[in-house]
């Protein structure tokens, strides 16, 4: 493909992300792997340079623009070597008119600016959209850290026991640890929530919105093999890639249970009052993570953002009914925004009495507003708010 064409079809691909983001459709990632199986004449250094214009363009802007066409066009007062493909020559973009509508506007949202959790510098804002690094977490039940260095001599080791980060585009299915299990992929502030978790030894532990499960995976490894773990969503597809994940790290010890939305307790009554630990890993705006989901910024709405409130709210009281006295309920999101993370806890604590915040002792994170709080600047990690609060 000539850069111009490649150029186009970014412009298309733009097209397709910011209608799903409009219409809460297919991710970034989803719609280029489509986008790519329908142009199979696209070679590889056709889709690295395609994907690379329309990463640039998602993460440039914080608004989200109207078509792809308007998105790539601002960016050419900052890469103005893309002028000259808009020429219609070459099946590139037509010729620019005067008076054509260009994005623009600043990386955050405007109308979030305000809203996260403590000021957004220019090194914070930075570390919001740079390139997530490849992190792993092993099971140190199953393998030590020398096993890993091992088999990975440019591993690196993290600030928590058990975690490395590896190169950017690290292979890690040739390697046997990871197709037997014991190494997972992992993003450190997600390890440090489930160590945060299995610091009390907790016997019975719930992960209320488990998704995929990478944290009831990572409390199984760090918790003694009579422990119970139970996996319950109301995602039946999330929910399901758990089985095969389980089957590999050889945990027998996690259960599932799929929850009907809104209807959850019926699933989950017989463990009203009895759970050790129930983690809350509650839906969210995905803030912390826009580095590496950066289209997040488009989908989210001060209205989304309302109902994804109420949602937290109602998870986080769910969770405490079935929390047995002396037990812990942890609620976390991957989320910098006040009004998901201390907000709901001032919320909580409010509303509910006998409860107490317990101080979470991790080498990472910043104490705030009773709990914990990780950056991308400060800790090397996604963003996550969690809180950590004993039932009396």
């Amino acid at each position: 493909m000539t850069p111009a064409a490649r150029l186009q079809a970014a412009i298309e691909m733009l097209d397709w992300i910011i209608a799903a983001a409009r219409d809460n459709g297919a991710s970034a990632d989803n719609i280029a792997k489509k986008f790519f199986k329908e142009r199979r004449y696209a070679g590889s250094g056709d889709r690295r340079a395609i994907r690379e214009l329309v990463y640039s363009a998602i993460r440039r802007w914080g608004d989200r623009p109207e078509s792809g066409r308007q998105a790539m066009l601002g960016l050419v007062d900052e890469q103005p070597e893309l002028r000259e493909f808009f020429s219609g020559a070459h099946y590139g973009p037509a010729v620019i008119s005067a008076d054509e509508p260009v994005a623009s506007g600043p990386q955050v949202p405007s109308w979030l600016t305000d809203r996260f959790a403590g000021p957004i510098d220019e090194n914070e804002r930075k570390a919001l959209f740079d390139r997530a690094p490849l992190h792993i977490r092993i099971n140190g039940q199953r393998a030590a850290d020398g096993d890993v260095e091992a088999a990975w001599p440019e591993a690196v080791g993290l600030a928590l026991p058990h975690a490395y980060e590896l190169p950017a585009g690290t292979q890690l299915e040739d390697k046997a640890l990871f197709r037997e299990g014991t190494v997972e992929i992992q993003d450190l502030g997600s390890q440090a929530i489930a160590m945060a978790g299995a610091a009390a030894k907790p016997a019975l532990t719930l992960d209320l919105c488990a998704g995929a499960g990478g944290k009831t995976l990572a409390l199984a490894a760090m918790l003694p093999a009579e422990s119970k773990l139970i996996a319950a969503d109301t995602d039946r597809n999330r929910l399901s890639r758990i089985e095969p994940r389980k089957r590999r790290a050889s945990a027998r010890n996690i259960e599932t249970i799929l929850l009907g939305p809104g209807k959850e307790m019926e699933s989950l009554d017989h463990l009203k009052g009895r759970c050790d630990l129930v983690l809350v890993d509650a839906p969210c705006s995905g803030t912390g993570t826009w580095r590496r989901n950066p289209e997040l910024r488009w989908r989210m709405t001060p209205k989304r953002l309302e109902h994804t409130t109420e949602l937290q709210q109602r998870l986080f009281a769910l969770g405490s009914a079935l929390v047995k006295p002396g037990g812990r309920l942890i609620y976390a999101v991957c989320s910098l925004l006040d009004a998901e993370g201390g907000d709901q806890t001032d919320r909580f604590l409010e509303s509910h009495t006998g409860w107490r915040e317990i101080s979470i002792d991790l080498p990472i994170g910043r104490p705030y507003r009773k709990g914990l709080l990780l950056s991308p600047h400060h800790d090397g990690t996604d963003g996550f708010y969690f809180t950590c609060l004993e039932k009396l």
